[in-house]
């Protein structure tokens, strides 16, 4: 028989990326996420077939699957600013009861639990590229603290139980990916300047845009995420694309991409933005024989034909928050 998976987050834009490539490897999955912000749309070419399944529940409360599991991959979270700002008990919580209901369902099923992490362990990095060595430089208190103390404290209940319990445990730390399905208007920078260029507005650059910042597109990362799952290595691994850019630069990339004529226009940057980032990846070059292989033209081709395909009423959707309460006075 099949193994089988379960993908927590499954309704939002990495899990779902992650349902079909488990799908598309024979894998029977076991899909569960909240809706607080994922969106069926996502997985909803997924329902008729006879190995997906799906549940509607917080992992924060209990969890209870029925059967045998083989993996359990942990990607329910919420993940742009705009999120911790309106769900911050919810980021916390599903980072930490969350994390501590499936790692107990792991040890009931002996399954092998893989959570996904995130560069922002790494706050505003004191070191450039960042390695897994790098402990990070983290405001526990500002306002992305809900977030990044959240995935460090995962990450730290994660190995807990690989040390403490012998569980089988796996720590990918994701870096800026992008690709279809993600919110339009979520709050990060790529949707939010392919969004503005689509409405005719100018784009908004926070601080004065030499801060940095490097695009995976997302079929390299589910790549490097599968192959994580599979190795034998328990050790955190940066999956990411190492090729950066400023973020003005990359303003003038989506100008050109779209054809529009707005300009670009500078607002102050948001409390604790980190001014650098990039992964170093030689660990999973090394350990996985991974490295992004999908150019950034390429990749953001594809996001914007992707979003030009959107409904009109999802390009002037707007997240009832913002980043009011978020820029420093």
């Amino acid at each position: 028989m099949s193994k089988r998976v379960l993908i927590t987050g499954a309704a939002g834009f990495l899990g779902s990326h992650l349902c079909d490539r488990f799908i598309a490897e024979g894998y029977r999955v076991v899909a569960m996420d909240n809706l607080i912000t994922g969106d069926l749309k996502n997985i909803e070419h997924l329902f008729h077939l006879e190995k997906f399944e799906f549940y509607h529940h917080d992992v924060s409360r209990f969890v209870h699957v029925a059967g045998d599991l083989d993996y359990i991959l942990h990607f329910a979270s919420p993940a742009s600013p705009i999120d911790y700002l309106k769900i911050p008990i919810q980021t916390l919580k599903v980072g930490s009861l969350g994390i501590h209901n499936l790692l107990g369902l792991a040890k009931s099923k002996n399954a092998r639990l893989l959570i996904a992490s995130t560069s922002e362990v790494y706050g505003d990095p004191m070191v450039h590229p960042q390695k897994e060595s790098y402990w990070g430089n983290v405001n526990p208190v500002g306002p992305r603290g809900v977030y990044d103390e959240a995935k460090r404290f995962q990450e730290a209940m994660t190995m807990a139980y690989h040390t403490y319990h012998g569980l089988e445990t796996r720590i990918v730390r994701i870096f800026n990916t992008y690709g279809p399905r993600m919110r339009l208007n979520d709050g990060r920078v790529l949707p939010a300047f392919i969004g503005q260029a689509l409405r005719g507005e100018d784009l908004t650059v926070f601080g004065d845009g030499s801060q940095t910042r490097s695009f995976c597109y997302v079929d390299d990362l589910i790549e490097g995420i599968y192959r994580l799952l599979l190795s034998d290595y328990a050790q955190p691994v940066n999956i990411g694309n190492p090729d950066e850019i400023t973020i003005s630069q990359f303003a003038e990339e989506i100008i050109k991409l779209t054809g529009t004529s707005q300009k670009v226009i500078y607002k102050p940057l948001p409390k604790d933005d980190p001014t650098q980032r990039q992964p170093d990846i030689s660990v999973a070059r090394e350990i996985l024989n991974w490295e992004p292989k999908v150019n950034r033209a390429e990749g953001l081709k594809i996001t914007y034909d992707y979003f030009k395909s959107l409904p009109e009423e999802d390009l002037y959707k707007k997240e009832h928050n913002t980043f009011e309460g978020y820029i420093k006075k």
